[in-house]
């Protein structure tokens, strides 16, 4: 099937997988301006439409940093028991309304104390949210499987608590870990004990690397730290050469080590100047194992379904490309071998079958 015969309605009920997204950048603008009503929190506006449009436009910038900043409102709207439940929930229906068959969501506890909830409570509230929208999607014939990661933020000083919980709650929902926030001044290697207590604990982690800093960062976090996956890495094109690859991006793509790219994030920081020529396609053509991914879905105003319609629109993808990213996604998974495959077998190859 050639790119210009997937319509989006095609798109739509096609299943998906998707690695990174965060929980805090994903809320509905209504259930936004709802919460922020119930705990007097100020929004830019009251309506959901205009909102949306203000997160959009914000994000937009060109600056990471900036971007990061606006999510000053989703976060002052999580600090209570209610507002997780109610966001956890929703992620996951919204999730499952895209099409998405298996997601691993993010977060950082450490962000969502401020209302009085420890960190474990935080963590246990999510996953409870989060399994009662497993349970609505699945009654409503949608099922979804949602992992968790949890995340330490680079530039505080609580990563290795954060590492604490992704271990205490492992068979409990919580599947893998992350490093989040500013990447640039905040190198991975500056937790390297939390890093080194994950792999003796046999708890798979990826590590935000190559956005906003270089081939160090990616470089860093994969020799030094031992990530199994990279979050965005759009700037291993810096070790590519007229198709010849450095060691760096050699390593990354013959060990299999899978790029989380998420392309209309990266055009709004300033790691990719367009679709057409986002890193994601020439990866993809080199061999890399590149997944597709949205980042903050309110942040960002997109969904799977946006993200795989821009590349089919813009990039020339086909339906061939968007099964290979999606298996792509489930490959590198952070839950088991054989959970992997079978929805690999019995639910992605299937609904590709057109």
């Amino acid at each position: 099937m050639t790119a210009s015969r997937i319509d989006i309605d095609t798109i739509r009920r096609l299943p998906k997988a998707v690695l990174h997204d965060h929980l805090d950048g994903g809320l509905r603008p209504t259930t936004l301006v709802e919460l922020a009503d119930a705990v007097g929190h100020k929004l830019p506006t009251t309506d959901p439409d205009e909102l949306a449009a203000w997160y959009y436009e914000a994000a937009n910038s060109g600056d990471l940093v900036r971007y990061i900043a606006t999510f000053e409102h989703t976060l002052a709207v999580m600090q209570t028991r209610e507002g997780l439940l109610r966001t956890a929930e929703e992620y996951v229906l919204d999730l499952a309304e895209d099409g998405v068959v298996y997601g691993e969501v993010r977060y950082a506890p450490e962000l969502l104390v401020n209302g009085g909830l420890a960190l474990s409570e935080v963590v246990e509230t999510v996953q409870e949210g989060l399994a009662a929208g497993m349970a609505k999607a699945a009654a409503q014939g949608m099922p979804v499987r949602v992992g968790t990661l949890l995340c330490g933020m680079r530039m505080f000083d609580r990563v290795r608590e954060a590492a604490d919980l992704a271990v205490a709650f492992r068979d409990a929902g919580v599947v893998g870990f992350d490093i989040a926030g500013a990447e640039d001044g905040f190198p991975p290697a500056d937790h390297l004990a939390a890093f080194e207590h994950l792999r003796v604990e046999n708890v798979p982690f990826t590590i935000h690397a190559g956005e906003a800093h270089g081939l160090p960062s990616i470089h860093q976090a994969l020799q030094v730290c031992g990530a199994q996956r990279i979050g965005h890495g759009v700037r291993i094109t810096e070790d590519i050469m007229d198709g010849k690859l450095g060691r760096v991006a050699g390593w990354v793509r013959d060990r299999r080590i899978a790029l989380e790219m998420c392309p209309t994030s990266n055009l709004q920081t300033g790691a990719a100047t367009s679709i057409a020529d986002h890193p994601i396609t020439h990866l993809r053509d080199l061999g890399f194992r590149v997944t597709l991914n949205t980042d903050n879905r309110l942040v960002s105003g997109t969904t799977m379904t946006r993200e795989m319609s821009l590349l089919v629109d813009e990039a020339g993808w086909t339906l061939d490309d968007l099964r290979t990213v999606t298996v792509n996604s489930l490959k590198s998974a952070f839950i088991p071998f054989d959970e992997r495959a079978a929805l690999i077998r019995d639910v992605v190859l299937p609904g590709y079958e057109l």
